[in-house]
């Protein structure tokens, strides 16, 4: 027999099986424990009316009492439209209807006073409610009062009569049933330290509130439990991970590293990026495998710490990889790295799925016997063949672009398993780091290498364009070169923004003469590569490119980064392409061009841009205005989609809280034997026999 709550949804009275179709299509809601958990998103306050003269705003919501005088259908060649005019006694205001106007209708008409609830519209300095909720006012309606809860519905379900009302009956009724089967989910002392509601007491106020304190009460019990859960599947990897793998001890620091760092490092390392080796040095000499996250700005100096960690294998007779996302930024390492490599007598090589065949195979060759001590290289490492003597060390850069089974596989590859390094310059949000990356130690290097100057970064329009390409003459004059980067490759029949094919022919007509790269992620590896190497040598002065030089590039005598239609970009990317200027002693320009209208939150990101060139804060604002979803793109996680009721962008208080008890709970009592943790462990046990990522779910 099926536990209560994984029973099918259409088996609840009045559901059946083409409305529960329906409702699994349209809103995942397959089982009674996923109606019991579409939580409300809003709740509407019906306690308190208003005249008609109060509206003021279109971002409130108002309600009012009172008559409709008049009943219009209008069609002006297009879709028809509904017109009710309707008074409060003094005032007047149009309700207007553009679909179910042949159910509307006949509701308009079978009473004399009815109640309205909506949000107005301003229309050329009239306020009018588009699709209003309107009760008619009869003998037996039942006034609304207190706080309804608002669930999410689609345009499908609303003309199925699956609308937020019917959501609320069907939940309402499976409240009713579920009285005895809901069980606590939290440790008595828990409840008691945090003042928290019960698990039964949380499920029905978050549905049906008598006030807003049931409601802040019951969402913050919620979202700590969530959180919780989360913390305790992350936190415990962690410590799962440490208890059963041991790794390779690394404790020599010489021959190489000690030469490299004392006779041939080229500048002096920053605090935080001693700090970072430090705190890596020590896992590597703990006995414990490594799994660590190295955070840094663009610029701030990681590929220099990846370098020093590489050489500490090295020196214990182990070899190390680094793998990157795309051909151009492994290229980038490469060049950087064997320029260091070669003063010490370090053996590097690098492997891409451009390396033609014959030199993979010797790659692949000298690799299995000891030959090689670092491979830098793309995808291509993690291929079956490519096997090492005794892999030590793998750094994974731009962490976010792999997916974690293709992690897997270059953990695989030795045995002990090598330790790993995951680095990102793209900077994560505390709260995402914690449950994105919870299962690893995270370090950051916060802090930038003495004698880079700050960006400057300004924002204009396309009046200014030609004030603009005046200034990269002057740069250019001046021995310089300029990034110009386009938002897409040609032209797009729905997005009117500048295209890299027109800006390419305009760069041409303003800049004669001038030696041009183009670079974009259609073109051949073997002709971007000559592109970039053309820019990279000093060759061509202006590189026109699209968003793929957004990680790296790195060319110190590039001063002037111009971002074409900069309002069709992200804030993190913009951030990033900004990060391509400034790696020299000379003063640096970031120029973000738009169009004249822009939206606010294209406004917004301008403004930020402009006023920070911190990755942390500009992290932090990409996820308030983002959401977690789109911020992670395709960050691989199987936490992130599974949150029911927590927001990682407005919740971070109650995150740090829950991780800071699962640490306490796990260091206390790691297998959840104690007899106060057994609603925990038992909770966990049944997620897991559902293969469920989010172990704070009703099961």
């Amino acid at each position: 027999m099926l536990p209560f709550f994984q029973t099918n949804i259409e088996y609840l009275k009045g559901i059946g099986p083409k409305r529960g179709e329906m409702l699994k299509k349209e809103l995942h809601i397959f089982t009674f424990a996923d109606l019991i958990q579409h939580y409300p998103f809003r709740y509407q306050d019906r306690s308190q009316y208003n005249k008609i003269r109060d509206i003021v705003s279109e971002e409130n919501y108002y309600q009012i009492s009172g008559t409709i005088l008049r009943l219009d259908t209008v069609n002006t060649g297009g879709k028809p439209r509904l017109v009710a005019t309707f008074t409060d006694g003094k005032d007047y205001l149009e309700l207007i209807w553009f679909a179910g106007i042949k159910w509307i209708f006949p509701k308009l008409q079978s009473a004399e006073k009815f109640i309205v609830y909506g949000k107005p519209s301003l229309f050329k300095g009239d306020f009018s409610m588009i699709h209003p909720e309107i009760l008619p006012l009869l003998s037996d309606t039942k006034i609304p009062t207190g706080w309804e809860p608002v669930y999410h519905s689609t345009e499908k379900l609303k003309e199925k009569y699956l609308d937020s009302k019917t959501l609320s009956r069907y939940i309402k009724l499976l409240l009713e049933q579920a009285e005895k089967e809901l069980q606590e989910t939290l440790p008595e002392y828990l409840i008691k330290s945090y003042r928290l509601y019960d698990k039964k007491t949380a499920i029905k106020k978050i549905h049906f509130p008598i006030n807003k304190t049931e409601i802040d009460e019951s969402r913050r019990r919620l979202k700590f439990e969530e959180l919780l859960y989360v913390q305790l599947k992350v936190l415990g990897e962690n410590l799962k991970n440490k208890r059963e793998y041991s790794g390779q001890v690394f404790k020599n620091l010489k021959p190489r590293f000690m030469e490299f760092y004392d006779k041939h490092r080229p500048f002096e390392l920053t605090n935080a990026q001693k700090k970072v080796i430090h705190e890596i040095r020590e896992d590597l000499s703990s006995g414990k495998q490594m799994n660590r996250l190295l955070q840094g700005d663009v610029g701030s100096g990681k590929t220099m710490v990846a370098f020093l960690i590489m050489l500490m294998a090295v020196d214990n007779n182990a070899q190390a990889c680094l793998m990157a996302p795309t051909e151009t930024l492994a290229f980038q390492h490469f060049y950087t790295l064997r320029y260091y490599s070669e003063k010490i007598g370090v053996r590097i090589h690098l492997l891409t799925g451009s390396t033609p065949k014959k030199t993979k195979q010797k790659i692949v060759d000298l690799l299995s016997v000891g030959e090689i001590d670092i491979l830098i290289g793309t995808h291509a490492l993690i291929e079956d063949k490519v096997s090492f003597k005794n892999l030590g060390l793998c750094i994974i850069d731009e962490q976010h672009r792999f997916g974690v089974a293709q992690r897997s596989l270059l953990w695989k590859k030795n045995n002990p398993p090598p330790h790993v390094l995951v680095m990102t310059a793209t900077p994560i949000p505390r709260t995402l780091a914690m449950t994105l990356y919870g299962d690893l130690d995270c370090s950051v290097i916060n802090e930038m290498p003495k004698g880079r100057k700050p960006i400057i970064t300004s924002h204009r329009h396309e009046t200014s364009r030609n004030a603009i390409y005046n200034f990269i003459h002057e740069e250019l004059r001046n021995g310089h070169q300029c990034y110009i980067v386009y938002p897409l490759i040609e032209e797009s029949e729905t997005l009117d923004y500048k295209h890299l094919t027109e800006g390419v022919e305009m760069v041409k007509v303003y800049f004669k003469n001038i030696p041009i790269s183009v670079v974009h992620g259609r073109l051949k590896s073997q002709e971007k590569d000559f592109q970039m190497s053309l820019f990279v040598k000093g060759e061509s002065k202006i590189m026109v490119a699209t968003n793929v030089i957004e990680v790296g590039v790195d060319v110190p005598n590039a001063t002037i980064m111009l971002i074409e239609s900069a309002e069709r970009f992200g804030l993190t990317q913009l951030h990033q392409l900004r990060g391509r200027v400034g790696r020299g002693s000379s003063k640096s320009y970031c120029i973000m061009l738009s169009g004249n209208k822009l939206s606010k939150e294209g406004r917004e990101r301008m403004e930020i841009l402009t006023s920070t060139t911190d990755g942390f804060k500009i992290a932090d604002e990409d996820l308030r205005m983002r959401g977690p979803g789109d911020v992670t793109g395709t960050m691989q996680s199987g936490t992130m989609g599974d949150l029911l009721i927590s927001d990682l962008a407005q919740d971070a208080i109650i995150l740090q809280e829950a991780r800071k008890v699962a640490q306490q709970i796990l260091q206390n009592d790691p297998k959840l034997e104690l007899p106060e943790h057994a609603c925990i462990r038992q909770q966990i046990i049944a997620q897991k026999k559902m293969n469920t990522m989010n172990w704070s779910r009703i099961s």
